[in-house]
């Protein structure tokens, strides 16, 4: 009997052993409830992980408020083609330039209660008809107050008060794995208003871009998610968690023309100072810094004839190679005239580095004309500052670029030097300094041309003919001398 009572107590200890130790395992496995796991690892170390509810995201606060401020955008738009038909062209040589109206469609989003809504350039462009349905179903005709190629953002109004509105947040703050959301009229009005979500996949993205098109600026450093954003998204929200405005969605990457898991959208804090200057001056009034510029990259390294990235960080005496290498220094530009050389290499600005050219880029945009800034370099292995005053870029009529010269329509103008004016026997006129793309080349404009009447008014300063153009409703009209001595006659229409 006692040998059974020991066999019994054996097997008795043995359980209660047996569920302590289960008992110690589970407790090892469950902290306050669920709420954090651990898991052995290798050389007895304990990794903790916290499974709480509250490092779930909700995002319910910020996908009720964002989708009451974002609006769906039509658009009635003028399209020019020409006659793809061999027959006619046979017969009839090439066509003129034909026009037609297509229908288009995107989103935006509403800034100020008074109407202001954000969207993409590209939306818009050569609209004839913008209407506006906002999420109560209410639609309203818009204007379009101005637009920005370089960034593809454009304002346009509505004539509403009261309207609920998108807060503006801080790009520069996004983190890489932050869950954004993106809110719009992705495939058209019956979608309209649908919320996606995803994460920062990245920062200061650039896209690649066809070289035939024509386009004298871009200034890219987009936000990339993989939230959800196909066609007719072009110029809604990107929202952080707290509701925020953080981005303008703007392109996809894709093989067929729909969402394949990556998407972009410009930074708010580019798209602020772009609103900003539509507002307060009806244009973009853009600093230029007046120089070209390339990463600090192996390829950089094979054109200056280094044997490679490190040969020239180690010759060039760079720390890192974050920054840009100057390339060139336009003549008269705010670089030059601040002393920068060919071969140095741009650090910070005023304060912040710069690891890119897309980050010169942005932090340049943030300037207007006539600002100042300190500028970090590396030249001959030692750094130093240098004070720069930003000018203006030649696309905004009526800006200074450099001293005593004046943008108008893509050209720089300056008063005609008197031997100039001795020259074509007149008595006054302005000299078109430089012609970039614009209105002014279209028309038929060339360098080294003497203005002399602008809608039939003689001309003898540049801002004669800012003055003269502004006051018209409709068209310009140019007359003047070219360079080599023939009269020019053209026009333009502003609109």
């Amino acid at each position: 009997m006692s040998e059974m009572k020991k066999g019994f107590t054996t097997v008795l200890l043995s359980v209660l052993l047996s569920m302590l130790a289960a008992y110690g395992v589970l407790k090892a496995a469950t902290v306050n409830g669920s709420d954090k796991v651990s898991s052995p690892v290798t050389n007895s170390i304990t990794k903790t992980v916290n499974l709480a509810q509250s490092d779930y995201p909700d995002l319910t606060y910020a996908a009720e408020a964002a989708v009451e401020a974002v609006v769906y955008v039509e658009v009635t738009a003028t399209q020019q083609y020409q006659i793809d038909d061999p027959f006619y062209r046979f017969f009839f040589g090439e066509s003129a330039p034909q026009s037609r109206q297509v229908q288009g469609s995107g989103s935006g989003v509403i800034i100020r209660p008074d109407g202001y809504i954000v969207t993409n350039n590209h939306v818009v462009a050569n609209a004839t008809k913008i209407s506006v349905t906002l999420n109560n179903n209410k639609t309203y005709e818009a204007t379009v107050i101005g637009t920005d190629p370089a960034t593809d953002i454009a304002l346009i109004k509505i004539e509403a008060d009261g309207l609920a509105t998108l807060p503006f947040g801080d790009s520069d703050q996004l983190r890489l794995g932050e869950w954004v959301l993106a809110v719009g009229s992705p495939m058209g009005y019956q979608l309209r208003g649908t919320i996606t979500a995803g994460i920062v996949s990245a920062k200061g993205r650039q896209m690649a871009h066809d070289p035939r098109e024509k386009v004298s600026l871009q200034i890219e450093s987009f936000i990339q998610t993989d939230a959800a954003v196909n066609p007719g998204n072009s110029g809604g929200a990107l929202v952080n968690k707290t509701g925020e405005l953080v981005g303008i969605n703007t392109a996809i990457v894709s093989q067929t023309g729909s969402y394949s898991g990556y998407s972009f959208a410009v930074p708010v804090n580019i798209v602020k100072k772009i609103v900003g200057d539509l507002i307060d001056f009806g244009s973009v009034k853009r600093a230029v810094l007046g120089i070209q510029m390339s990463d600090l990259t192996e390829g950089l390294a094979k054109n200056l004839e280094y044997e490679s990235v490190d040969d020239m960080s180690k010759k060039m005496k760079l720390s890192s190679l974050d920054g840009v290498y100057i390339g060139e220094v336009v003549k008269g530009g705010s670089a030059d005239n601040a002393g920068f050389k060919k071969g140095d290499v741009l650090l910070a600005i005023d304060g912040d580095k710069m690891k890119n050219g897309s980050a010169v880029q942005v932090k340049v945009n943030s300037y207007h004309p006539g600002d100042k800034a300190k500028l970090t370099i590396l030249r001959e292995g030692k750094e130093r500052t240098i004070d720069v005053v930003f000018q203006g870029s030649a696309t905004e009529n009526g800006t200074v670029i450099a001293e005593g010269e004046i943008a108008f329509y893509g050209t720089t103008l300056k008063e005609a030097p008197k031997e100039t004016l001795d020259k074509f026997g007149l008595k006054g006129g302005v000299l078109v300094t430089s012609v970039g793309t614009g209105k002014m080349l279209e028309a038929g404009a060339t360098e080294g041309m003497v203005i002399t009447y602008v809608n039939d008014q003689p001309v003898t300063k540049p801002q004669d003919v800012i003055d003269i153009a502004k006051a018209a409703k409709r068209s310009v009209y140019v007359e003047g001398v070219t360079a080599n001595g023939r009269k020019a006659y053209f026009g333009f229409g502003k609109e």
